[in-house]
Order: structure tokens, then sequence, then C-alpha cells
């Protein structure tokens, strides 16, 4: 398929899981302990840092499906207490991402979303939505490398995009999501 705009977006939300995928994978070998222990960051552990990036996707990924959750969706903001809880939970909120960008068109980016504010409707063009959803999440993941970089595990490497040079190196990862080459690049 030719270069596009759409083909960019979901190219990032396909990246947005599989960077998910990696960093939640290694916080699955940390102890309890680690995951919840006070940390330096914008929120105060690597639990809370993933459990806002949870939340944050809720409220944005329904408001591009043209939901009206608006701010309840950080009613709880440690809705998961695991690691694994978390990793089901965000690999859920990413498929749904992945789903409302493999649906787009160009035209589509173009469009109009409301955003329930609660006091407010924000409204923001579809492709200036997914962009600030893609930078929130790159955002808090640094972070949450950052402090995972102070524990026993190594962080995974997380600044990759998808080089048709370095397929073979994800296609064990790519397996375990389900994902191939082609299912990424609509090909």
């Amino acid at each position: 398929m030719p270069a596009s705009h759409f083909l960019s977006m979901r190219a990032m939300a396909y990246n947005n899981a599989w960077a998910n995928h990696r960093l939640l994978g290694a916080c699955l070998e940390l102890t309890q302990q680690d995951f919840d222990a006070p940390r330096i960051g914008f929120f105060p552990s690597i639990a809370a840092t993933l459990n806002h990036i949870l939340i944050v996707d809720w409220f944005y990924v329904d408001a591009l499906e043209g939901g009206w959750l608006g701010p309840a969706a950080w009613a709880d903001r440690m809705p998961c207490a695991t690691a694994q809880h978390l990793m089901r939970e965000q690999a859920t909120v990413d498929a749904r991402l992945i789903a409302h960008c493999d649906a787009l068109t160009d035209a589509d980016l173009d469009t109009v979303v409301r955003v329930n504010r609660d006091t407010r409707v924000q409204t923001e063009r579809r492709d200036r939505l997914l962009l600030q959803l893609f930078q929130h999440q790159i955002h808090h993941r640094g972070q949450t490398h950052a402090m995972l970089s102070a524990t026993t595990r190594k962080p995974p490497q997380l600044d990759e995009f998808f080089s048709v040079a370095e397929a073979p190196l994800r296609a064990v990862e790519f397996a375990d999501l389900g994902w191939t080459e082609e299912t990424v690049w609509g090909q």
C-alpha cells in the first residue's frame, strides 16, 4: 500500500500496543513489592504510572469511538492492582485503538471528535486527538522505563519502530500478539 496519513496513524496504534506489550511484559517479572514501591516520577510508582496510562487511554479511545465516558474514566485512579491485570486491560484498550485506526480513512482524520470534559465539550480534529494519545503514552512509558531501570529487571527497548530490516527480531513478539508484518502494514 502506498504511504498515507491514515496508514501512519494505524502504524502508530500498532507500535503503541507493541511497546505496551514489551513494557508490561517486563513488569510481569517484578515482585508486587517492586511494582508498588515508591519511585521518583510524575506518578509515585510503576503501578500508578501504568494505571494512569490505562485510564487516560480509556478516556481518549472512548471519545474517538463516539462515547461519552469522559472524566468517569479516572473515578478509580488505580483500577488494576497487579501487572497481570494491567496487561489484560491495556491489551484490551490497545485492541480497541487498533480497530479504530484500522477503520479510518485519510478523510476521517479531518473529522471532529467531541470529548466529554464534564464541565465542557472539547472538540478536536481526530488526527490531533490521536497524536495527543500517542504522545501521552510515549511520555509516561518513558517515565515507567526509567523507574524500571531502578529495579533488578532490565527495561526493554522501546525506541524502535517497524524498520523492515528488523522484522525478524520482532517476529516472536508479533506472533504472541497475533500479528504479522502484513497485519500491521495492511499488505
